[in-house]
């Protein structure tokens, strides 16, 4: 399955404690069908003492949301759209906003 969101995209959170946010990808699992937005799913975790973190105790960091729990925002019309793909003349295949009919990619 393809995925239509990619890293660095801004979505918007359809369901969960965290509805209506907005948030930029930090990174994309497609085997999972996930995706970890920053600044939403905030989880508290209990650290060990490691080399990355020499305190341990309890750090707070973001867990991946299921894909379909959001929505791609376009750059242009700024609103939360479905994603569709044409292919352009000069053979590139890219993404585009349903609503405003503009290139994403």
């Amino acid at each position: 399955m393809s995925l239509r969101i990619k890293k660095g995209d801004t979505v918007l959170v359809l369901s969960g404690k965290d509805k209506d946010k907005k948030g930029r990808v930090l990174k994309v699992l497609p085997k999972d069908e996930k995706v970890i937005v920053e600044g939403i799913n905030i989880v508290k975790k209990h650290q060990k003492p490691s080399r990355k973190y020499p305190q341990g105790g309890i750090i707070e960091r973001e867990n991946p949301v299921h894909i379909s729990k959001v929505m791609l925002m376009c750059p242009k019309c700024d609103k939360p759209t479905r994603i569709g793909a044409r292919i352009l003349e000069d053979g590139r295949k890219v993404r585009i906003c349903k609503k405003c009919k503009e290139v994403i990619d």
